[in-house]
This record gives structure tokens, sequence and C-alpha cells, in this order.
């Protein structure tokens, strides 16, 4: 059996090419039409792969998202949005969704997006074990950071762009290049980028609003400083 995708759209038509696109690539998919019914199934079987739909019954997806990413920060989520979600697509990035896709989608580019999402969630075995900063620690082979001998609780998402900066130090990294090498996209919103940036400034800055690590780099991208 492959890789478990639970797939959360309360459309069953949606649902179900999803679902026959996804098994022919071998992965083996569970369906839920509801809120309820996402957090039921995710209990009972941990999937290794979340697809959610912003607009659900019952509970809405930005809540799902909320209460597994709580659980369970490794989760990796997808998020399906319509065109005119921006602000909601923005939050639920914020509140943990690794990705998202907006609808319509190609089936074909969800799953692409999936297969991205899981080979880096499973990395090939890293050249460095541990990157150090002064008091904040990355130990890439656990998949780990911890600041001041406390650990970070970092999305997947989060824990990849946090190693990439850190092994590209004093390099301007413009996001396209951020999206390519730490989403494996080479078109997407960039947005995207900006919103993760804020996210691992909070968690690694002493001080989020004058940052000494992650540097911006004003009409480009972004630089990393070690202390």
């Amino acid at each position: 059996m492959g890789q478990r995708v639970l797939v959360v759209d309360d459309d069953p038509t949606v649902s179900d090419v999803v679902r026959r696109y996804l098994e022919r690539e071998g992965f083996a998919v569970r369906l839920a039409g509801d809120g309820p019914s996402a957090l039921d199934a995710y209990a009972q079987e941990r999937p290794d792969l979340l697809v959610l739909d912003l607009m659900l019954p019952g509970i809405d997806g930005l809540e799902v998202c909320r209460r597994l990413r709580e659980r369970d920060r490794d989760l990796p989520i997808i998020m399906l949005t319509a065109l005119g979600e921006e602000s909601d697509r923005v939050l639920g990035l914020e509140i943990g969704a690794d990705d998202y896709v907006t609808k319509p989608f190609s089936p074909r580019e969800l799953v692409l997006r999936v297969q991205s999402v899981l080979r880096r969630t499973s990395p090939a075995p890293p050249q460095v074990a541990e990157l150090v900063d002064g008091d904040l620690r990355v130990d890439v082979a656990r998949r780990t950071a911890s600041l001041h001998e406390l650990e970070l609780a970092l999305t997947v998402r989060e824990f990849d762009l946090l190693a990439f900066l850190m092994r590209n130090p004093g390099r301007v990294l413009r996001r396209a290049e951020l999206l390519q090498q730490v989403w494996g996209w080479t078109f997407g919103d960039q947005s995207t980028v900006t919103v993760h940036i804020r996210r691992l400034r909070e968690k690694v800055e002493d001080n989020p609003a004058e940052p000494k690590r992650i540097l911006t780099v004003w009409g480009v991208g972004y630089r990393y400083e070690y202390a």
C-alpha cells in the first residue's frame, strides 16, 4: 500500500476525480465530506498528507487545519481554495497549511504538489547533520530545531525553509528561487514565501520587527546572517 492521503471536500465529484488521479500514482486515498468527518478520519488513521478544502460543512477548513496543526505539526497540509478567497488563503498559510491549490485546478497539478510535499517530508540524507547559529540549533537528521534550548514548533515547510536559509548564509535569495528550491514550484504566488518568512521570524528572532537573522533585501528577497 502506498502513502496515505486524506482528501476532504464536500463535492463528491471533485473528491472522486482527485481520488482516481492519486490512486493511479500509487497513493492510498481516504475521503471525507465535512470537517467533523475529517477530524474523525485523522484520529482513526493518521494520513501521510491532507488535501483540505477551505469551504466545508460542519467545521470549515481553516478550523480543521488549526485543530490538526495543534495536534500534529508535521502533518503536510495542502489547502484547496477558490479564486476569491485570497485573505482566507493567507490565513490558512499562517495557521499551518504548507501549500495551496486554487479552484478550479488540474488534478494532475494537485498530484504533482502532493508528490513534491511528500518528497520534502522524507528528504535524502543530509550532508550536514546540524546547523548552529548561536542559541539556534537545527538538527537536520532528526528534523528538529531549538532556540535557547527550547524546541521550536515548526511545520514541515518552515523547517525546510529555515534549513535552506541557514545552508546559504550571506546569499540574497529571491522569492522565486525559494519557491523553486523549498516548495518545488516553478511557478506560484510568491506571497507564500512572504507569509512563511514572517512566521519563521516570529519563532527564531528575539524581535521579529527588527530581525537579525532573516533579513529583507527590499525589492529582491531575503538573506540569512549568522550571529
